[in-house]
């Protein structure tokens, strides 16, 4: 299969890696040619020989000559997208898909009126999608049944794990859960109940243990002797008192991220955040590569 990516910032690269890893052919493009050469670079540098996979497009037109499937990585600023998708729009074949990386964008806002709108749609990563593998599918109100389905069956061969939303929504799920943790968190913060170590030990040390291979259904089901509905009827009132007391949203102001930004600092200095970032990057590749070895011994 011919892929385009097209972007190549840090979501544009790691999807290449994504493909190439998977054995499709790549062209490459971004507006500047410093950053596809830096994508092919970035997939050289996982795996040499997959490199040879990558060309870098010498256009627009070039890239998506051919493609039968588009993964757009452009930056996040609306009018770039909306105009991306107009000139991408007259180079398209008929039968092209186009996934989006946006992370808060309907593909509404940028593909509306569009001759190719039907092979549109948000295939959201959560980054770096290279080591994470859940991908948010999001159609537009006019996205074919037909292009959800083969963005879905091709993240499934590219071996992602994509969701499907049924439609269009504030922040996708992802962003919407994250959302609300990290709005308790702050404000257990902010309240001077814990510190941000804390808050973290507990997610890290705590709930994530769970959450690293169950989410929060599959959680409270073998939580109560019955399952979930017993679960429910034995704790839902006390959730609903607490949804009461959070539904009064707080801004972060600026002196409680002045407060937790010296926090973090205390713990890892500005300087040393990009080592820290390779850190993060290896433990996610450890723990995806184990959960892969636990499945194989102990079922899904």
């Amino acid at each position: 299969m011919k892929i385009a990516i097209i972007g190549c910032g840090v979501v544009g690269s790691s999807w290449a890696l994504v493909f190439a890893r998977a054995g499709h052919d790549l062209a490459i493009h971004d507006h500047s040619e410093a950053a596809a050469a830096a994508a092919v670079a970035f997939v050289a540098a996982a795996d040499p020989a997959l490199a040879a996979r990558c060309r870098v497009a010498t256009s627009l037109a070039d890239a998506l000559a051919g493609a039968d499937y588009v993964q757009e990585s452009a930056p996040e600023r609306l009018p770039i997208k909306q105009a991306l998708y107009r000139e991408m729009d007259a180079l398209l074949s008929p039968a092209t898909i186009v996934g989006s990386s946006t992370s808060g964008f309907p593909a509404s806002s940028f593909t509306e009126g569009l001759d190719n709108a039907a092979r549109c749609l948000v295939a959201h990563p959560i980054n770096p999608p290279h080591l994470i593998p859940l991908v948010e599918l999001i159609p537009a109100p006019w996205t074919a049944p037909e292009t959800l389905a083969f963005t879905g069956d091709l993240m499934r061969d590219l071996g992602q794990s994509p969701i499907t939303l049924t439609r269009e929504i504030n922040g996708f799920v992802v962003n919407r859960l994250q959302s609300a943790l990290l709005g308790e968190a702050f404000r257990l913060v902010e309240d001077g109940i814990c510190t941000p170590s804390e808050v973290d030990a507990a997610v890290a040390d705590g709930l994530g243990l769970r959450w690293a291979f169950m989410g929060p259904f599959a959680t409270i089901d073998l939580n109560a002797a019955n399952g979930v509905a017993e679960y429910c009827a034995n704790l839902g009132p006390m959730y609903y008192g607490l949804a009461k007391e959070q539904a009064d949203p707080r801004e972060w102001g600026p002196d409680l991220v002045a407060s937790v930004e010296a926090k973090m600092r205390a713990q890892v200095p500005a300087a040393d955040l990009p080592q820290r970032r390779q850190w993060r990057d290896r433990f996610l590749a450890a723990i995806v590569a184990a959960k892969r070895e636990i499945t194989k011994d102990v079922g899904a």
